[in-house]
């Protein structure tokens, strides 16, 4: 069976490797008993960190088919680990194993998945046929996220300039069709603008969108809940800016039975680097919210 080397599975098979090695020779020498050549090994420079020379590695290997089979067996050598001998002897060893125990675990369960669906779709006659469909949907999912890392990061110039919010707006809406989320665009309701919706597992989420210096702060907040709570009782909202919150804001939009979910810079990062999908981030901070009753969780407490 050929795997799929889709950029979540990728970024399952580095978050794997990352956690399960601490010291940068013990990864540099699973890398190579994989077969990654010694001409990619040795552009390793010494200051520069694991997760960056994986972030460029990766790209690297899927550009032929042999590279791409590495990929492949890195995969499979990390989902065979049992133990972390290079984790022991740290301080902080239990937590260190743990942590690479379960992103072996999410690795291995991803990895069942896929082949389950592969084998429902499959059959031997028609699989070369397939597996090049797989490949070219694979680059241009890559492309596709390569080219809203980048519009973005080019956006983020124009940061608290005339015009910039609304370019926010179109870009926004294309991650959205990008993740296949249903959605609507901005629109005017009695007399208030609205930056519009999406609908993910039948809940419905008026979209308020900030692309603006400043964080968003409790007048905002109050705002954007006044436009959520004049809708039907399912509806939700999510407030995405980019510059984050104050704490008095956070404050404003949580408590009991909060409708708002707080997105911030962090949680857009996880969506455009493949770590998780847009929906499984809303998931995350609803449930959040449901347990706590805040609507926001840092994008690096996800893990907590």
């Amino acid at each position: 069976m050929q795997i799929r080397l889709t950029p979540h599975f990728t970024q399952l098979i580095s978050d794997a490797a990352l956690k399960s090695f601490w010291r940068k020779p013990a990864l540099r020498s699973f890398l190579q008993q994989c077969g990654v050549s010694e001409s990619l090994l040795a552009t390793w420079h010494g200051d520069e960190t694991k997760r960056d020379f994986l972030s460029r590695l990766f790209p690297k290997l899927h550009e032929s088919d042999a590279g791409q089979q590495v990929v492949v067996k890195i995969a499979y050598y990390l989902m065979e680990q049992t133990t972390f001998p290079d984790l022991k002897g740290w301080e902080d060893s239990s937590n260190m194993i743990q942590d690479a125990y379960t992103a072996v675990e999410r690795l291995k369960a991803f990895y069942r998945e896929q082949k389950e669906q592969i084998e429902k779709e499959i059959s031997q006659e028609e699989s070369q046929k397939l597996l090049r469909e797989y490949q070219k949907k694979i680059a241009e999912s890559q492309q596709s996220l390569e080219k809203l890392n980048e519009g973005l990061n080019n956006l983020s110039k124009e940061l608290g300039t005339q015009g910039a919010g609304y370019k926010f707006q179109d870009w926004f809406y294309d991650l959205m069709r990008f993740c296949e989320i249903i959605h609507r665009k901005p629109y005017v309701q009695d007399g208030r603008q609205i930056d519009g919706s999406i609908t993910v597992k039948d809940t419905t989420y008026l979209v308020e969108l900030k692309f603006t210096r400043p964080q968003a702060g409790a007048p905002d907040i109050d705002i954007f809940r006044g436009k959520v709570e004049t809708k039907a009782d399912n509806t939700m909202g999510i407030m995405v800016s980019i510059s984050g919150y104050s704490s008095v804001a956070i404050n404003a939009a949580s408590g009991n039975k909060t409708p708002l979910l707080l997105f911030d810079h962090g949680h857009l990062y996880l969506c455009l680097t493949g770590i998780m999908s847009f929906g499984d981030v809303i998931d995350r901070l609803k449930r959040n919210a449901s347990q706590t009753g805040r609507a926001y969780l840092n994008a690096s407490e996800f893990g907590s």
